[in-house]
């Protein structure tokens, strides 16, 4: 059977941008074969029959108009390749062609028959992806259970994690921005911190989206079953002493802070990310071992308290992820604040003794030397909860670091069970696993729907904000990829200037061949918000003039991203362009 592509319109010669299935992968009716991109958008084709890809006639950047045929197909067994045989209608269980499927491992658990309680669908985990995993599938009609270890729901995110630091961090950025506005004229006294206060406010904070996750849960009919869970067998969870039977399961069992054997964590005075949220004191001296993203927030929260910081990081620049372009205005902020930052050095022991914690550094020439502080806040990583739930018990395969792989359905190597959020893999986000929670969901419920994101932002919440998405200079260096940038410096930002914060930058990296917007990088106050728009022009597949053209409000800080645009193009007014072009 020879699938064509349909009637599209006025369109001819549309390029492919991507195949979506491979040679032997099943397809049923409607199932997507290849996306086209037409006048800066996408649209895909699906396949007009049910059967087995016998041969692909297309390939990424070929051209195809109405009538080409894209793909061959032979009907499967059992099936005369009639594409009416048999009955496809609300099944979820095409395998998503754009992973390798992933594989099963024989299920060591052995519990049966119906649990304690019962549900179509349960969610083990509620943080951010967990819960809009569960909700979205009682939306589409399904009962479900959400079984979570903590006593309110939200997980890592709301609990100890995203939620309270940045309600920290705000207080923190209160108290800098109230020292610095002395350079320009307005000065207040020292704050006075009351730690209990604080503390009560981020609690707060918490306490009102975890209350209203509590509200949502009841108004959806969603159970919710408190403690850890683990696989007992392909479709049972004991959630301690409490069973949980299921027709369908969605893993949301996300990560924890990565422990290194040779610190001792039994020592009050060696925290991780979650000890440093409970804001027990405010240490004379801290070190912060690791300078990725979630210790330099920290070290940005306890700085502005009255610590004196010190970083450490094996890497030779703060958040290795980021271009080091970007990161330098952060690094350079921090060096005037911080009693020491060391970089391509690492900690090689840590004493607990009774007048501090002596830690033993090591530095790239292999010299060591020593310090004493009053805490130590380990951040160097997360690992995911994989091995921790007993997936194997339900024939669910975790890899030794305690990934599961899915495909791009969410889907593991039980094709009943699914996996969503830092447990299935980089990068371990909350909002990465927001939509892959809904993906799963309504695979569940039976639609046929894939995680196809293009691009995931990141962002560092320090002061300033770094953020970033899609392609990174560094990136395209490694791969081989060509690009072209426009940057734009906020010291021309009148916006930027204003605020007293002229340090930051916005960085937009093209394709040199259709000049599409591939990846961008913003460092300065609200980088975290900016960065959307980015992603967005990614998704949409939006040029320089695209952005260019688009009227930004000013003078704000959004339209520094329309002037990165105008640095690439060469029409830029506000500065000296770097370049010329005809238009």
């Amino acid at each position: 059977m020879d699938i064509k592509v349909p009637d599209i319109g006025d369109f001819k010669d549309v390029p492919v941008v991507t195949v979506l299935v491979s040679v032997g992968d099943t397809v049923a009716e409607e199932d997507a074969l290849i996306e086209l991109e037409s006048d800066k958008a996408t649209m895909e084709v699906p396949s007009s029959g049910a059967g087995k890809v016998k041969e692909i006639k297309v390939k990424e950047g070929d051209r195809v108009s109405e009538g080409d045929v894209i793909v061959v197909l032979e009907g499967t067994s059992g099936d005369s390749g009639d594409p009416d045989s048999g009955d496809s209608e609300g099944k979820s269980e095409e395998k998503a062609p754009a992973k390798e499927a992933p594989k099963a491992v024989e299920a060591s658990g052995t519990a049966t028959g119906p649990g304690d309680v019962h549900a179509e669908v349960v969610v083990l985990g509620s943080g951010p992806g967990g819960y809009t995993a569960a909700f979205r599938a009682a939306d589409l009609g399904k009962s479900v259970v959400l079984i979570e270890k903590y006593d309110s729901l939200g997980g890592v995110c709301l609990n100890v994690g995203c939620i309270p630091s940045k309600a920290l961090l705000h207080m923190a950025k209160v108290i800098t921005e109230a020292e610095e506005t002395a350079h320009h004229g307005l000065k207040f006294g020292k704050p006075e911190i009351d730690l209990d206060a604080l503390r009560g406010f981020k609690n707060e904070v918490v306490g009102k989206l975890t209350g209203g996750l509590d509200g949502l849960a009841k108004q959806r009919k969603v159970k919710v079953v408190k403690g850890f869970g683990k696989f007992t067998g392909p479709n049972m969870i004991d959630v301690e002493g409490t069973s949980v039977s299921f027709d369908q399961c969605i893993i949301a069992a996300g990560s924890e802070p990565v422990a290194l054997p040779f610190i001792p964590h039994d020592d009050p005075r060696v925290i991780d990310s979650t000890g440093a949220l409970e804001l027990a004191d405010i240490p004379k001296r801290m070190l912060v071992l690791g300078g990725g993203i979630i210790g330099l927030e920290m070290a940005c929260v306890y700085d502005a308290l009255g610590s004196k910081i010190t970083v450490v990081e094996l890497m030779d620049q703060i958040i290795p992820g980021a271009d080091k372009d970007v990161v330098k205005p952060l690094m350079q902020r921090i060096k005037g604040r911080y009693e020491n930052i060391f970089l391509k050095t690492k900690v090689t022991g840590v004493e607990a003794k009774d007048d501090g914690l002596h830690v033993t550094f090591e530095d790239e020439k292999g010299e060591s030397f020593s310090d004493t502080f009053d805490k130590v806040l380990v951040s160097v990583g997360r690992r995911p909860n994989g091995k921790k739930i007993d997936a194997d018990k339900a024939g669910v395969a975790v890899d030794d670091r305690g990934f599961i792989a899915v495909d791009s359905q969410q889907r593991t190597g039980v094709s009943h069970i699914f996996a969503i959020g830092d447990v299935v893999g980089q990068p371990m986000l909350a909002h990465k696993a927001v939509h892959e929670g809904k993906v799963a969901a309504e695979v569940c419920a039976g639609e046929k729907r894939h995680f196809d994101a293009l691009v995931i932002p990141s962002v560092a919440y320090t002061d300033p904000e770094v953020a970033w998405v899609g392609l990174t200079e560094t990136q395209a260096k490694e791969q081989g990829i060509k690009v072209e940038k426009g940057v734009f410096p906020w010291a021309a930002s009148g916006r930027s200037l204003s605020l007293g914060r002229s340090e930051g930058m916005t960085k937009l990296l093209f394709d040199p061949e259709d000049q599409r917007v591939v990846g961008g990088c913003i460092v300065g106050p609200s980088a975290g918000d900016l960065i959307a728009e980015v992603a967005l022009a990614i998704e949409m597949g939006a040029d320089a003039v695209d952005l260019g053209h688009t009227i930004h409000p000013h003078p704000t800080l959004s339209e520094t991203v329309n002037f990165a645009a105008e640095m690439f193009e060469g029409t830029i007014t506000d500065l000296m362009p770097p370049r010329k072009k005809k238009h």
